[in-house]
């Protein structure tokens, strides 16, 4: 029985290992459109971009081609070709910075252009700075647009700007990720099912525990590359585009210089008579202020003092001898 049961456990973990190799394996290098010959459309060669071969014929249309494809239509001539990109799933990402007259009104003007294009935002933050006597408003919005109106809002929003101070717009094509994780996806929805079968077959609870154990695994692993999909599919229909504002600067008004003034004599003496006038002003009254209040009030104290250290420094007479 114990020959049994290793020899099931044995099987069961080959099928496993054979299915992660077959889904981790990288897809093997072959051109990168799906041709179809006009002259022959019951028959067509598919070679589909990403490096997944498919099926010819009617295997080709019971397997579906994965979304955004890039594919390409030629005769047997090879006259014709027709390439077409619009399906390929693009991550577009735009980063731009716009000098603006009025903050506020180029806020508003976002928010409805993103708006009519079927977009939302993502995030915004708003901040004040001091520009001399003026206090000036920035503001940072991200966008998610669909991926259809990334070209036509970008071109709107760069007409809300004075100037376009700076702009960056990149793209990552992740369509051969998204056909490696379908074909993962499938060598381990298929392994899933074969573990089902041996866990149908399990005839003792210590089989049973592990063949569970590894559709816990793989059903881990589904769940990990279905995300991943769905990441990727959300993250190639939006587009992202981060917009900083800036306002225009207001102009500042140029600082008088007061014109410089002639020498006068007559201005110069006046201005030291009255100093001079100041300076007496000022001492006699001082004077005032010493004799009238300063000694009527210092001036008793100061004569008891020096009565007293009088008194108790005075040297005591000598006596004279009869």
């Amino acid at each position: 029985m114990k020959t049994r049961s290793n020899l099931f456990v044995l099987l069961l973990v080959m099928a496993v290992t054979l299915a992660a190799c077959g889904g981790a394996a990288p897809a093997t290098e072959a051109p990168a459109e799906v041709e179809y010959y006009a002259e022959e459309p019951a028959a067509p060669e598919m070679k589909v971009a990403g490096g997944v071969a498919e099926p010819q014929a009617s295997d080709a249309l019971a397997l579906p081609v994965p979304t955004n494809a890039a594919y390409e239509i030629t005769n047997q001539s090879g006259d014709l070709t027709v390439l077409e990109r619009s399906n390929r799933m693009i991550v577009k990402n735009a980063d731009v910075r716009l000098l603006v007259e009025d903050t506020n009104v180029a806020i508003d003007r976002a928010t409805q252009i993103v708006g009519d294009a079927g977009g939302y935002i993502v995030s915004s933050r708003v901040w004040y700075q001091d520009y001399y006597q003026h206090q000036l408003k920035y503001a940072s919005v991200t966008l998610g647009v669909p991926v259809d109106e990334f070209e036509r809002v970008l071109s709107r929003l760069r007409g809300l700007a004075i100037e376009v101070r700076d702009e960056t717009a990149s793209g990552d094509d992740v369509t051969d990720q998204y056909v490696d994780l379908q074909s993962q996806l499938t060598n381990l929805e298929a392994t899933r099912e074969r573990v089902k079968e041996f866990l149908k077959d399990a005839k003792t609870v210590d089989e049973a525990l592990r063949v569970n154990q590894e559709l816990a695994n793989i059903e881990a692993q589904i769940e990990q590359i279905k995300g991943r999909m769905n990441y990727l599919n959300d993250r190639s229909a939006f587009s992202t585009i981060t917009i900083n504002f800036e306002p225009e600067l207001p102009e500042l008004e140029p600082t008088p210089t007061p014109a410089p003034q002639a020498w006068s004599p007559g201005d110069t003496f006046k201005d030291a008579k009255k100093a001079v006038t100041v300076a007496y002003q000022g001492i006699a009254e001082f004077m005032i202020w010493l004799f009238v209040v300063i000694l009527p009030i210092l001036l008793p104290p100061a004569l008891i003092l020096w009565g007293l250290w009088k008194l108790f420094t005075r040297r005591p007479k000598p006596v004279s001898g009869d």
